[in-house]
């Protein structure tokens, strides 16, 4: 057991994750735009060439789909930078067996959605859920204090002595608690 695993880490404030969050943001930004981009020459190919429709009709469609492809990127970069940091609990986790219709083979998927339910200190529940995977489940325990750092989409626990693995503030891939460093991108762990 490591008693220097208690407390929320200041390496937090490493510019390891200020990059991140740009360098997230800016491959948002160049994905959508992208996306925009085959969706707006596709429909325009399509109006030269197919009998259904024609160009201009087409290409507003095209305009229409890549417009939407820009809006969800910006709605996801303004979203990451005016989310705030925020302390909060771990009240409650759950695990229930649902079942899906999968439609590519024509029958009904049995799974289990394992659900962490976590507090913030302005009332507000937030969850994380899982199927078929109860890493988060079993790594985050009732009463665990969280913290959710601004621009970032995971949590950090407060005490972290008796624990074996870490996620990556940043990226949330899984790694050993051992490591200073995430494997994938390199962020300092907060431990």
């Amino acid at each position: 057991m490591d008693n220097n695993r208690i407390g929320y880490s200041p390496k937090i404030n490493d510019p390891a994750f200020a990059k991140y969050i740009k360098d997230t943001n800016k491959w948002s930004g160049y994905f959508s735009l992208g996306l925009a981009f085959v969706a707006v020459l596709g429909f325009f190919i399509n109006g030269e060439v197919s009998d259904d429709m024609e160009n201009p009709e087409s290409l507003y469609i095209g305009f229409v789909i890549g417009g939407m492809f820009l809006l969800i990127a910006f709605y996801q970069i303004t979203s990451r930078n005016r989310s705030k940091t925020w302390d909060g609990t771990i009240i409650d986790k759950k695990v229930e067996k649902k079942h899906r219709h999968d439609k590519y083979q024509d029958c009904w998927r049995e799974y289990l959605e394992y659900k962490v339910t976590i507090e913030a200190g302005n009332g507000r529940k937030h969850d994380l859920i899982a199927e078929d995977d109860d890493t988060k489940y079993n790594y985050y325990q009732i009463g665990d204090k969280v913290r959710h750092h601004k621009g970032l989409n995971s949590y950090e626990k407060y005490d972290k002595r008796r624990d074996t693995i870490i996620f990556c503030n940043a990226c949330a891939s899984l790694n050993d608690i051992r490591d200073d460093y995430c494997f994938r991108c390199k962020c300092p762990l907060l431990k």
